[in-house]
């Protein structure tokens, strides 16, 4: 069994997630997108051990205070897959274009692969390969617990954008009809922005889907 807290950082209220194992007490932040020192606090108030950190895709409001965080806990950054290199390369023009605090542009310590599994403690984690909102986005996928951390391929009502560069709509779509609603209507997930649901919530009532 594993837990979660959902924090909310930066202008666009992206969800950073940090997730962790009950028995061993190890964790991992999920797209620490900005304000690394309320981040920091809310581990130290969880008395969790930060062992990696998970990133779902290249934009600069899901990545923002990776290295901060990475340099603070001593640990890598994980994901997304290596189809999204370009936007880690341009986070310098990102930060200029969203208006955020300038970041330098790093990569990845390890890309990931649809197959490849994290292990959170005892926690055990698939990736998916979902491209579309950018070319190298993934998802993360827990079957005991029936929950998945979309980042912005999915939301309550929505889907992720399409008109950022390489962006593809009907690849998007793709992905969500045959890799995600398939898992199951009682999976819940924690989308990059906004209110959690549940596949089968969107598979009725999404108006992209529908």
């Amino acid at each position: 069994m594993f837990q979660y807290q959902i924090i909310p950082v930066t202008s666009f209220e992206e969800n950073c997630s940090i997730i962790w194992c009950d028995e061993t007490k190890e964790a991992a932040f999920i797209d620490p997108g900005g304000e690394p020192e309320l981040l920091q606090n809310a581990v130290e108030k969880l008395k969790v051990n930060i062992k990696q950190i998970l990133l779902t895709h290249g934009h600069l409001d899901h990545v923002g205070a990776a290295v901060k965080l990475a340099e603070h806990f001593n640990v890598k950054i994980i994901g997304p897959n290596q189809e999204d290199e370009f936007l880690f390369n341009s986070l310098p023009q990102q930060s200029m274009q969203f208006g955020f605090p300038y970041t330098e542009a790093f990569l990845p310590d390890r890309w990931l692969q649809e197959g490849d599994q994290i292990h959170v403690g005892k926690t055990v984690f698939d990736v998916l390969f979902c491209p579309g909102h950018t070319p190298g986005h993934i998802v993360f996928i827990n079957h005991q617990d029936r929950l998945a951390f979309v980042g912005d391929v999915l939301f309550k009502g929505s889907v992720g954008r399409t008109d950022f560069p390489r962006g593809n709509h009907a690849s998007l779509i793709s992905a969500i009809t045959n890799k995600l609603l398939p898992l199951g209507d009682d999976f819940v997930f924690i989308p990059g922005h906004g209110p959690m649901s549940t596949f089968g919530n969107e598979r009725i009532s999404n108006p992209y889907l529908i």
